[in-house]
């Protein structure tokens, strides 16, 4: 493959007999950008899908639960069981959203953006990174980063919420007198309160420790990311060496 001109016409490569002009060349890529821009919308609206399914699954655990003083706390915390695998679950699908934006971000900024600014200056290596993406398609962030990033903006108001009505559920119809009767009342089957409420302390504190820990990673390309003080951020390929 190889870039060719003939007389006034100039060619952006011919291979095997075909010529493509610059004007295909462009046509090419603006289908191509309106492909991935489908393809990054259609992983978002999933996105969308399964938060939604977070957020009613929480709202009728809360409702049944809530109803009736007789039923047993447990629900909640089989609920909150239930939330973590819609967590797992939307993460994975904000990486391949990431996939998409990727491809996208690379159209913006090097071919797009690159012409509204004379002269033509694209990254040098931008054409050979998006073919790369295509050939060997790789997701762009880690699990971590789209666990935290996921838990941050949606889930972790989820999981505050369904401890709180835990909470509740444990101090109703009358508060506890004391510890003892607390704990009494978080026990379930053979485990004692005691080691029921530890778990659940150190899974929100797990939770917290996460989200906090993820806050310097900034691999991802499909969306505004906030400034972090410098101690938090972490060197990544899309950040400059200046």
């Amino acid at each position: 493959m190889e870039s060719q001109s003939t007389g006034n016409q100039e060619f952006v490569w011919t291979f095997r007999g075909y010529a493509m002009r610059p004007s295909e060349f462009n046509t090419a890529m603006v289908h191509f950008y309106r492909a991935e821009i489908q393809r990054a919308n259609t992983w978002r609206n999933r996105l969308d899908a399964t938060t939604n399914w977070a957020i009613i699954t929480a709202s009728a655990v809360i409702t049944f639960a809530l109803s009736d003083e007789t039923r047993h706390h447990a629900i909640i915390l089989f609920a909150l069981g239930l939330l973590g695998v819609f967590w797992f679950i939307e993460a994975r699908r904000y990486r391949y959203y990431e996939l998409w934006s990727f491809r996208t971000r690379l159209l913006e900024t090097d071919f797009f953006a690159a012409m509204l600014v004379p002269p033509f200056a694209p990254s040098p290596t931008w054409a050979e990174t998006l073919a790369e993406s295509l050939r060997h398609p790789k997701f762009t962030i880690s699990m971590w980063e789209a666990l935290g990033r996921r838990l941050r903006r949606n889930y972790f108001a989820i999981f505050f919420v369904m401890f709180l009505v835990w909470v509740f559920k444990l101090s109703s119809p009358q508060p506890p007198s004391t510890w003892e009767q607390f704990f009494a009342r978080a026990q379930i089957g053979p485990l004692t309160g005691e080691i029921v409420v530890g778990l659940v302390a150190l899974t929100f504190i797990a939770l917290t420790i996460l989200a906090i820990a993820t806050l310097g990673l900034q691999q991802a390309t499909g969306e505004v990311l906030p400034t972090y003080p410098l101690w938090l951020r972490r060197h990544t390929p899309h950040e400059s060496d200046d």
